[in-house]
């Protein structure tokens, strides 16, 4: 059903260009665009390279800190107080915004890609792993207090597999995110890349190459989130949201 959606998706975008007469400096038929798009494969490649490794340091990074710490906020009263709203508050600004900042701070390297990829991961899934951490029902936290059973096996058996599929939102919403923060932050500034590549061929009136380039960033964003869905249906084949998955 998908493949023939997508068939059929490319088919009218194909034909509609001849149909409607757009010009193909406006529009580009999806043939010419895999055709262009094969002919600077090796550039597309390594930009795709380049802007993968910013998106996976920067996911990588997010989810190694954000768990921990919403881990701590929803176990720690003083710090729901002090670092929550604190969280919530930066939440609400646009990170997109701090990354003139860091550019002109870092120059125009990796790391304030990087930055910015975290940025845009971190607080998903921190948000996520906090309302996970505290959600588990009062009814099932003591009757794991009556088995005898410890702390510790409490959060091993218990607290961990239910806050794994919330956990698993955030994952997934920073995933979606992470592409588009590294995409942003090179056009922001940056010499290499696929948001450096589609800004420089849309400027020089090639919107095939662009299309491409945006073809290259739609696999990467795809890549990191089938990964963390293979991640969830590894650690939580019993959680609904995977078994209707997998029917």
């Amino acid at each position: 059903m998908s493949i023939a959606f997508f068939a059929a998706f490319f088919l009218i975008w194909e034909y509609s260009i001849v149909w409607f007469g757009i010009p193909r400096y406006i529009l580009t038929p999806p043939s010419v665009v895999v055709a262009k798009g094969w002919a600077d494969i090796d550039r597309l490649l390594y930009y795709t390279w380049i802007t993968g490794v910013e998106v996976v340091l920067g996911y990588a990074v997010a989810v190694i800190l954000a768990l921990p710490l919403g881990l701590a906020i929803a176990f720690s009263s003083i710090l729901r107080r002090t670092i929550y709203p604190f969280v919530v508050c930066v939440e609400m600004v646009p990170k997109i915004a701090f990354a003139p900042l860091f550019i002109s701070w870092l120059g125009f390297g990796l790391l304030p890609k990087v930055i910015i990829v975290f940025l845009v991961c971190f607080f998903p899934i921190v948000l996520n792993a906090i309302l996970a951490f505290s959600s588990l029902s009062e009814e099932l936290s003591r009757f794991s207090v009556s088995t005898g059973a410890s702390a510790w096996r409490t959060f091993v058996k218990v607290r961990l597999p239910a806050a794994l599929p919330q956990c698993f939102v955030g994952f997934k919403y920073a995933a979606i995110n992470a592409t588009v923060g590294a995409a942003i932050a090179e056009f922001i500034g940056s010499d290499q890349g696929l948001g450096f590549y589609i800004q420089i061929v849309t400027g020089n009136m090639r919107p095939d190459l662009a299309f491409a380039g945006i073809f290259f960033l739609t696999i990467l964003g795809l890549a990191l989130f089938g990964l963390v869905t293979l991640a969830e249906r590894l650690l939580i084949p019993w959680h609904i949201s995977v078994r209707r998955q997998s029917h």
